[in-house]
């Protein structure tokens, strides 16, 4: 590993404090030497960069608990709904499954041969080149990463606070309060270590795997029980979803609407890829990237199929639909009896999770592409002792919080969550593409060339349904998009070298290295 003498306190030559810089830089430099020393370390044998931490444990938690947020709880009504069917339902849950299966495989390939975090946006920048990869990168960093964090967060404070409020309305803004807390107290820990952020990640997913293990089993003990009765199986089990047919409401079966179901069972599966954003700091990432996948996912389909039998053996079709939206708090009035508020805790305790994944992941993409030159380079810098991307990380929170002031988080998601798929879309063609444009790229996994052509196909089926269902949300999706256009030619302008003279920017960056002790990554191994 290289040694290093001293830090490049910007890692821009035009910010950068070096020698032969106007003096006015160095007079910088030589004000402030208790700020100076922060910055220059004893250690000759280390470097400051992303270090390679997480193991294949981490890395099955990852995929694990952000996949499992509050999608299990709140979606299976809109499955069910839109199948028309209870054993339809389960097989849309079980397909959503296998196909986000075939995703992560082909993304097992990418990671395995561009070793670098980032993603989507990184397999697309090598394949189709920097303006499709800015444009996913600026929707997916100012929209989609910061909104599913607020979200998800708004969720976790939603049902923590619901145990303390059961017979009384919750206090205004106490939600959107907690939610803030919530974001905070995470960013704080994912900047000041790596290696708590993932013990945090790894006992909370534990966690929500034991909540729906428990769900599950009071589904089947609420099934033996109502069985095991004396005079047949229990009345309420004669009404269950299993044993009640689907009430069409005199209309025939609506076939566009499996389109829907599959939709919402695909919201529940979403956060499949986010291991591939921190590719560069899974240990052995050729063996553990793959293994974590193969572990994760069909464990995750296998709970997801689980509980939804149990959702069903417990509750009936009109209870399913009359309680979209709090289908497990409905599921748990009925099997836990006093101890019901425990499904709101299994929920905050899954959101929770979810959120810490979220930030941990998300920061990275801001960090890959501020490396490439397509954000400002200052959100590439990292901690001089806890090697964590701060300014990306505490941008990232700002921006989650602002959404949470605006009150509409929610009607963004439904906006671009299209560019979502599309996304992991052109990402899994970036596979195909890459194969010939770059046949001598080293590919320890090669999938065989049919799962990213089914991928392909089944991601334009989901966009088109995206479009049926909602082509106004859909048409505001694009405009957002492509706000990004002037940014990037901006971006683009400033990475040639015509922002030089910005003084003032440059003053801000180091004012801002100073005061968070961030600098420029030193590499000390070239990625792809």
């Amino acid at each position: 590993m290289k040694q290093r003498k001293n830090y490049n306190i910007s890692g821009d030559p035009q910010v950068a404090i070096k020698s032969g810089n106007s003096s006015k830089e160095e007079n910088e430099s030589q004000k402030s030497p208790a700020v100076m020393e922060k910055f220059i370390e004893a250690r000759e044998t280390d470097t400051v960069e992303l270090k390679r931490s997480l193991t294949l444990i981490n890395g099955i938690a990852i995929i694990v608990g952000s996949i499992i947020g509050s999608g299990i709880f709140l979606t299976p009504a809109g499955v069910y709904e839109n199948a028309q069917s209870t054993w339809g339902a389960i097989v849309v849950w079980a397909l959503a499954g296998v196909f986000s299966l075939i995703g992560a495989i082909c993304f097992a390939e990418l990671g395995t041969c561009i070793t670098r975090s980032g993603g989507d946006y990184a397999y697309i920048l090598e394949a189709f080149g920097e303006f499709p990869a800015f444009l996913t990168l600026w929707v997916t960093i100012i929209i989609i990463r910061p909104v599913t964090a607020a979200v998800v967060a708004l969720t976790f404070a939603e049902y923590a606070i619901r145990p303390f409020f059961l017979d009384a309305a919750t206090p205004q803004h106490a939600p959107q309060l907690l939610a803030t807390i919530c974001l905070c107290l995470l960013t704080a820990i994912n900047c000041s270590s790596v290696k708590l952020a993932m013990k945090i990640q790894d006992l909370f997913t534990a966690g929500k795997l034991i909540a729906l293990v428990t769900i599950i089993l009071a589904g089947f003990v609420y099934l033996f029980l109502g069985l095991a009765e004396v005079d047949g199986p229990s009345q309420t089990l004669e009404r269950n979803s299993f044993a009640a047919p689907f009430d069409f409401k005199g209309e025939d079966f609506n076939y566009p609407k499996l389109s829907l179901s599959v939709y919402n069972g695909l919201f529940a599966y979403a956060g499949w890829n986010y291991l591939n954003f921190v590719t560069a700091e899974l240990i052995d990432p050729y063996r553990n990237l793959p293994r974590a996948i193969w572990i994760g996912l069909p464990l995750v389909t296998i709970i997801y199929v689980m509980a939804n039998i149990a959702y069903f053996i417990v509750l009936s079709p009109a209870e399913m639909i009359l309680y979209s939206n709090s289908v497990a708090v409905a599921f748990g009035s009925k099997t836990f009896g006093s101890v019901q508020w425990l499904i709101p805790v299994f929920v905050a305790l899954s959101t929770f999770g979810g959120v810490n994944g979220t930030l941990f992941s998300s920061a990275r993409l801001f960090f890959a592409g501020a490396e490439d030159g397509q954000l400002p380079k200052v959100l590439s810098f990292i901690h001089v002792r806890n090697f964590t991307p701060v300014p990306a990380l505490l941008f990232q929170c700002f921006i989650s919080i602002l959404y949470l002031a605006t009150g509409e988080v929610r009607a963004l998601i439904n906006q671009v969550s299209f560019v979502l798929w599309a996304s992991t879309g052109i990402a899994v063609a970036s596979l195909i593409r890459l194969r010939h444009t770059k046949p001598d790229l080293p590919r320890p996994i090669r999938v065989h060339i049919s799962l990213p052509i089914i991928y392909i196909f089944c991601t334009i089926f989901i966009v088109a349904c995206s479009i049926y269902a909602d082509y106004v949300n859909t048409g505001i999706g694009c405009l957002l998009t492509l706000t990004g256009v002037p940014v990037y030619f901006f971006m683009l302008w400033m990475k040639k070298g015509q922002g030089d003279t910005c003084s003032c920017w440059d003053r801000m960056v180091i004012s801002i290295q100073k005061l968070l002790n961030v600098i420029p990554q030193e590499k000390a191994e070239v990625l792809l």
